[in-house]
C-alpha cells in the first residue's frame, strides 16, 4: 500500500466522507502520554448525530485508526560477546 492511502485526508475521506452538507472538522489533537505519538480527532455532523473518529500517526509516518504498538525492552546478543 502507498503512502497516499495512509495519510489522513485519505483516512478522513474514506472513514467520514465530508461533503459540504457533512464537513468535518478537528476536534482535538496532540500527542498520546504513553509513546508520545501524535493523534488528531475529527469529528462530523450527521443528521443522525455526530460522529468522531481518533487517528494515529505511526513511525513510518502514516496515519491509521488504531495507536501504533507500544516499543517494549529489548536485549540483544552481540556477535562477539562471550
Amino acid at each position: 500500500m502507498n503512502r497516499t492511502a495512509k495519510s489522513l485526508r485519505f483516512l478522513v475521506e474514506k472513514w467520514l466522507a465530508p461533503t459540504a452538507a457533512t464537513p468535518v472538522r478537528v476536534t482535538r489533537f496532540g500527542r498520546t502520554h504513553a509513546s508520545q505519538s501524535r493523534y488528531v480527532q475529527v469529528e462530523s455532523q450527521r443528521q443522525e448525530g455526530s460522529i468522531a473518529i481518533f487517528f494515529f500517526r505511526h513511525g513510518d509516518g502514516t496515519w491509521c485508526v488504531f495507536p501504533p504498538d507500544a516499543s517494549r525492552l529489548t536485549m540483544r546478543v552481540h556477535a562477539g560477546a562471550g
